[in-house]
């Protein structure tokens, strides 16, 4: 029998009774997104990698717990979330790393057509520190809801699951952090702030 035609709640149910196979494939099914959840809050591959087992190893251990009151990827993208967080906050060096960081979001799905100029390089990125300090000098709740759905990997709806807020709430922070970034950058004389 092929596990495509299996539903998730199949497999949570299998699981549940000791299959630990009907786990892996839920680990298969869901690595990718599990992955790039933690990516949106952690600037680092390896840290998203590590969050992202260590979501796993969290969603094996509360399996019992789960309801079914949401999919269960949106319950596995939540605690995947969660884990990035508090990875985050221990991550000392998180901010040093997020100008990086937010060049490699901004192009995690394009190719650039041609390499830049040294003088274009440098200006990109003068223009990522300076989004960077804007982006980090927001409150929590705006820059989390900003950097998960700057991404473009999760929708509305599995954003504001993950961060536990109806989907109103998500869509006026992340307006409400891209309007004060762009004031800022406006007053500091940044062309690029749109």
């Amino acid at each position: 029998m092929s596990s495509g035609c299996v539903t998730d709640a199949e497999l949570v149910a299998r699981a549940l009774a000791g299959d630990t196979a009907a786990f892996g494939e839920l680990v298969d099914r869901h690595r990718v997104a599990v992955y790039r959840a933690a990516r949106a809050a952690l600037p680092s591959h390896a840290d998203a990698e590590d969050a992202a087992q260590d979501a796993f190893l969290v969603a094996f251990e509360r399996l019992g717990g789960f309801r079914g009151d949401a999919s269960f990827k949106t319950w596995l993208l939540t605690i995947a979330w969660h884990q990035a967080i508090n990875r985050r906050r221990s991550l000392s060096a998180w901010w040093r790393r997020l100008a990086q960081s937010t060049s490699d979001m901004e192009t995690m799905n394009e190719h650039p057509a041609s390499d830049p100029t040294p003088e274009q390089a440098a200006a990109a990125g003068e223009l990522e520190a300076v989004v960077a300090r804007e982006i980090r000098s927001l409150p929590e709740r705006l820059r989390d809801a900003l950097l998960l759905v700057h991404t473009g990997v999760h929708s509305y709806e599995e954003a504001a699951a993950m961060l536990r807020v109806p989907i109103g709430t998500l869509k006026w922070r992340v307006s409400e952090a891209r309007r004060i970034v762009k004031r800022n950058l406006r007053e500091r004389g940044v062309s690029h702030a749109g």
